[in-house]
């Protein structure tokens, strides 16, 4: 997943609570699938991560040789200027990218 292509604020933003609740009509149910897609974002950035910190890691762990590479460098920036992953669930439920489904409540409708 392209985390720069993610159009969202960098900081926290004061939302309509009514536009958030819009397609679950309930505002408890809105923040767990919030919960869950911003715990899937961020386990997705970390996995990356470590895949690309892997390539530069050392076999023999001393600590008097430490490297500065100025690759590693610039990953690291590149990932502290993402948004959060909260800030990019929000964004992805606002404009209707997130799939989710109530069990309990399809069963009822049955």
């Amino acid at each position: 997943m392209d985390f720069k292509k993610i159009k969202t604020d960098t900081v926290a933003v004061t939302r309509n609570i009514n536009q958030l609740m819009e397609p679950t009509t309930n505002m408890y149910e809105t923040v767990a699938i919030l919960s869950k897609r911003a715990n899937q974002i961020g386990l997705e950035i970390k996995e990356e991560l470590n895949s690309k910190i892997a390539e530069f890691a050392i076999p023999n762990d001393n600590l008097e040789e430490v490297f500065e590479n100025r690759e590693q460098i610039e990953i690291a920036k590149y990932y502290e200027q993402l948004p959060k992953p909260t800030l990019m669930a929000v964004q992805e439920f606002l404009n209707g990218q997130v799939y989710f489904r109530n069990p309990l409540k399809d069963s009822v409708q049955e």
